[in-house]
């Protein structure tokens, strides 16, 4: 067996016709590959250093452009064609202990080689080797099979992620619709949307990838494997519609929030409008009295304070009675 590889590759192996696994060497691939055998090379990396990139650029004769973009972890997700090979990005989400990572993964496909380099936040893809590895004969159509695997599970990783959002939607909606206003829940509403949002610019340029894969790029697609790339495009399709709904869901709570304690407010304002009426009258009454003109001919009457009280109060009862009754109260 050959030396083995550094930390940064997780995997370089030479698959044959018949999906015999071989473990290789970086060294060893510019070998395997010129010997026209039907066999294919994947290889797999996490956070590779330029000097490792540069090293597959000289095994596999991948276009300059392509490599720089593999060095820098910040791509926005996209499909280009270099030639004979293809370079695609991708962007993945991870939950992690409640809340979510994303990440990217940087893929190069031709004839004979699958290369993909995860940056940041992203499951390993030991799993879906191991998976492809149990289906020989679909391996064997090459290292197409490999690429929709990825990809697949790419998008099933977006699957609970949006099933938390709305558990997480639906958690907060009883606090929407609490009789006191709380920053709290706006901040959770303005965070989630932001979640939300961040992951549909990972699914929504997926459906143009896998799109071109199924129609476009039939060289390295085969006839075989497009219906392959199809149920991933319905999966996307699938996430990106909820990554919709749970945006437009949160945009109407956030408004209906708003709403909701701007019609609290009015009531307050109702409520402090109606005691200030209640207030008013005897003001205007005790004001009335309180000018000190010595001719007002309610001074001379004997019960005229007694009726002033009285006229006061049947006044502000009166009042009272109308405000009660038009809720102001």
């Amino acid at each position: 067996m050959d030396k083995p590889a550094s930390p940064t590759v997780v995997n370089c192996v030479r698959y044959a016709r018949d999906g015999t696994r071989c473990d290789i060497s970086l060294d060893a691939i510019s070998d395997v590959l010129s010997v026209d055998d039907g066999s294919f090379v994947w290889v797999g990396l996490y956070e590779p250093a330029p000097e490792l990139l540069d090293k597959l650029q000289e095994e596999f004769g991948l276009h300059d452009l392509a490599i720089e973009d593999a060095q820098h972890a910040h791509q926005r997700p996209k499909i280009e064609a270099y030639g004979n090979s293809l370079f695609i990005a991708v962007h993945t989400a991870q939950a992690q202990g409640g809340k979510v990572s994303f990440g990217e993964t940087h893929m190069f496909i031709g004839p004979r080689f699958l290369v993909t380099v995860r940056h940041g936040s992203s499951l390993s893809y030991n799993g879906v080797r191991s998976r492809v590895e149990r289906e020989p004969e679909l391996l064997a159509l090459g290292p197409s099979y490999g690429l929709y695997a990825v990809l697949d599970f790419i998008v099933d990783n977006y699957l609970p992620i949006v099933d938390e959002f709305r558990e997480q939607l639906n958690a907060l909606e009883k606090d929407i619709f609490a009789e006191t206003f709380s920053r709290e829940t706006v901040r959770k509403l303005y965070d989630l949307k932001r979640r939300v949002t961040t992951l549909r610019l990972a699914v929504a340029p997926m459906q143009d990838i896998t799109g071109q894969l199924t129609r476009v790029h039939t060289q390295l697609v085969g006839e075989e494997m497009r219906l392959y790339f199809r149920d991933v495009y319905d999966h996307t399709l699938r996430v990106n519609d909820a990554t919709d709904t749970l945006r437009e869901m949160l945009t109407a709570a956030m408004s209906v929030n708003l709403a909701l304690v701007t019609v609290s407010q009015g009531e307050v304002v109702k409520r402090l409008a109606g005691w200030a009426a209640l207030l008013a009258a005897p003001t205007l009454v005790a004001s009335w009295y309180g000018m000190n003109f010595p001719h007002m001919p309610e001074f001379a009457g004997r019960i005229g304070y007694p009726v002033v009280v009285g006229v006061t109060l049947a006044i502000v009862g009166g009042l009272f009675v109308m405000l009660r009754r038009a809720k102001w109260i």
